[in-house]
């Protein structure tokens, strides 16, 4: 099998790790790392021993594939026409702004047969990957994802910084149309929104709370799934897992002894690795990716019309 010729554009705090990632790979060669920062590239390319350029159109005839990790607003301009000379695209998240630059991103990824990964890290979670096979029809969902301020990725709202993260994955999980969306939320530090919740309604009845604050005083990041006869509680932060079951054999009025709880603990996991194999893995299989552009585009889609209900009436 031929190494996959890799190169990383955005030499930032998640590109260096990508970049790590993909010098580490056993089926990658890492070629470059691009930057506008000429300095910046040049760092991370002498720690990762690979070339440093400075414009993302040097990449055409050079890579099959890259990662693409600078800040969103340039997600769009750099990442098409790469694709459309036929460079397979890691996109991080949200892939772009708007849904018609998503859109063209889907349609030149497959104008040339291009896989379009999304980088949803959480997907790859250990605590998720281990309850998402036993998931079935959800009822109520809630989620939390808080955190310090943080001012990389301030340049957003919460909303496309934190909350789209649980986004995906319920989106994932929830096998039936969005129906219903209700938002509120405030600005507390930044320009934008740094506290939000938004009550998603979907067809078949399931009801998911989602809560996302970039201006708390810990981290955490919790998933509560609420099922027939099951309760999941996700603490995706640490990577364990709390199942509690109603025995299949119960019968009559419920009592607490025919509930029966596990403890799982997965462990924590290089996700970020995990999620860099399954890209090179859908490259080589030419299958579809874990997190597809179609996944992406879902996720935004209801990041943005959050977005719009927040920005109508911001507190």
């Amino acid at each position: 099998m031929n190494r996959l010729r890799t190169a990383v554009v955005g030499a930032g705090y998640l590109g260096r790790f990508h970049a790590l990632k993909y010098a580490a790979h056993p089926e990658c060669e890492l070629v470059a790392v691009v930057d506008a920062d000429a300095q910046r590239a040049q760092a991370v390319a002498d720690e990762c021993g690979c070339k440093a350029f400075t414009d993302a159109a040097e990449l055409p005839g050079a890579v099959d594939a890259a990662s693409m990790a600078t800040p969103t607003r340039l997600h769009h301009a750099l990442a098409l026409p790469l694709l459309e000379a036929g460079i397979h695209m890691l996109i991080e998240k949200p892939m772009t702004t708007t849904l018609a630059e998503a859109d063209a991103l889907i349609a030149a990824a497959r104008a040339r047969e291009c896989v379009l990964q999304v980088g949803h890290l959480e997907r790859f979670n250990p605590a998720m990957v281990a309850a998402a096979s036993e998931i079935r029809q959800p009822r109520f969902i809630e989620s939390h994802r808080i955190a310090p301020f943080n001012p990389r990725g301030a340049d957003v709202s919460v909303v496309l910084d934190l909350m789209i993260h649980d986004i995906d994955l319920i989106l994932e999980l929830v096998d039936s149309p969005l129906e219903r969306l209700d938002a509120s939320g405030a600005r507390v530090i930044s320009e934008d929104i740094d506290i939000a919740n938004a009550r998603l309604g979907f067809a078949d009845g399931c009801v998911a709370n989602v809560t996302a604050s970039r201006v708390s005083p810990k981290a955490e990041r919790r998933l509560r799934l609420f099922q027939e006869n099951a309760y999941f509680a996700l603490d995706l932060q640490a990577g364990t897992l709390d199942v509690q079951r109603r025995r299949p054999d119960a019968a009559g009025p419920p009592t607490m002894d025919q509930i029966t709880r596990e403890q799982r603990s997965p462990g924590r996991s290089d996700a970020l690795a995990d999620e860099i194999n399954a890209f090179v893995r859908a490259i080589h299989e030419g299958s579809r990716p874990v997190v597809s552009g179609d996944d992406g585009r879902r996720a935004l889609a209801a990041a943005i019309e959050i977005g719009r209900q927040l920005n109508r009436n911001p507190a």
